[in-house]
C-alpha cells in the first residue's frame, strides 16, 4: 500500500487531503470493500501528519459511509450495499418531496417503467411470479377502508417487476422513487371511486404478460397503467 499512503507535506487542509486520497484510493479499488486499514500510528507516519489531521479525515469518512471505525479491532473499508444507495435517495426525495417533484417522478416513471415490464417479462422467474400473484391476492382482499395498506401493496407490486428485470440497477433507481408513492396513492384510494377496480384490472394484465414472456405486451399495458396515473395527477393531484 505504499503507493496509496504517501507523504503529504506541510501544506494547508491536511485532513481534506487524507481523506481525498483515501477515497480515491476506495473508488480506485486499491483499497478493497472490507479491506483493514493501516492503523493510525501507521498512517500518520506514512502521510507525514499528526494524529489530530488524521483523526479529522477519518471522521468525516466515517460519516459519509466510507469506512467504519470499530473500536477496539481497527478501521475498514465500507460494505457498501444495494440498500445504502437506496437509502441515500429515500432520504433525498424525502426532504425534496412537494407537488413539483410529484410530477417529475410520474415523467420520470412514464420513461423508465414500461421497458422494466418489457425486461421482467424477458427475465422473470417462476419465484417473480408467485411473489406478484401473492400480491394481486393480497390488493384484491384487502379492506377498502384500508387505503394504505392497498397503498403500501400497489407499490409493492411495482417493486417486484423492478427486481424481476433482473437487473440491480432498475432497483437502485426505482426503488427510492416508489417509496413516495403510497402518498399519493393513500388518497387516490380513498377519494376516486372505482380506481382499486382499475388498478387491480390493470395489474392483472400485466402480470399475465409477464407470466407469458410477452413483453410488447407487457410494454403496452404498463405504459397505459402511466399514462393512467398522469390522467389522475392532472386532474386531481395538481392542487393537492
Amino acid at each position: 500500500m505504499d503507493d496509496i499512503f504517501k507523504h503529504l507535506g506541510d501544506r494547508q487542509t491536511l485532513s481534506q487531503k487524507i481523506e481525498r486520497t483515501i477515497e480515491n484510493a476506495i473508488r480506485d479499488k486499491k483499497l478493497i470493500l472490507g479491506s483493514k486499514l493501516p492503523t493510525e500510528r501507521e498512517l500518520c507516519e506514512a502521510f507525514g501528519v499528526s494524529r489530530t489531521a488524521l483523526r479529522e479525515a477519518l471522521r468525516r469518512l466515517s460519516a459519509r459511509g466510507l469506512i467504519d471505525i470499530q473500536k477496539g479491532s481497527g478501521m475498514y473499508v465500507s460494505e457498501i450495499t444495494i440498500e445504502d444507495a437506496i437509502n441515500s435517495l429515500n432520504l433525498y426525495y424525502d426532504l425534496k418531496f412537494d407537488n413539483n417533484l410529484l410530477s417529475e417522478i410520474i415523467e420520470v416513471r412514464r420513461l423508465f417503467e414500461p421497458e422494466i415490464a418489457r425486461l421482467a417479462a424477458k427475465n422473470r422467474t417462476k419465484e417473480d411470479i408467485i411473489e406478484l400473484d401473492k400480491n394481486l391476492a393480497e390488493f384484491k382482499k384487502c379492506n377498502h377502508d384500508n387505503t394504505q395498506l392497498e397503498a403500501d401493496l400497489d407499490n409493492r407490486f411495482h417493486l417486484i417487476i423492478t427486481k424481476a428485470t433482473g437487473n440491480p440497477i432498475t432497483q437502485i433507481t426505482m426503488e427510492p422513487i416508489y417509496s413516495l408513492l403510497p402518498r399519493m396513492r393513500n388518497y387516490i384510494y380513498g377519494n376516486i371511486e372505482g380506481e382499486k377496480e382499475n388498478t387491480y384490472n390493470l395489474h392483472s394484465q400485466i402480470i399475465e404478460a409477464i407470466r407469458n414472456k410477452k413483453e410488447q405486451e407487457a410494454f403496452d399495458l404498463m405504459k397505459a397503467h402511466l399514462e393512467r396515473t398522469q390522467e389522475i395527477y392532472d386532474k386531481y393531484m395538481r392542487v393537492f
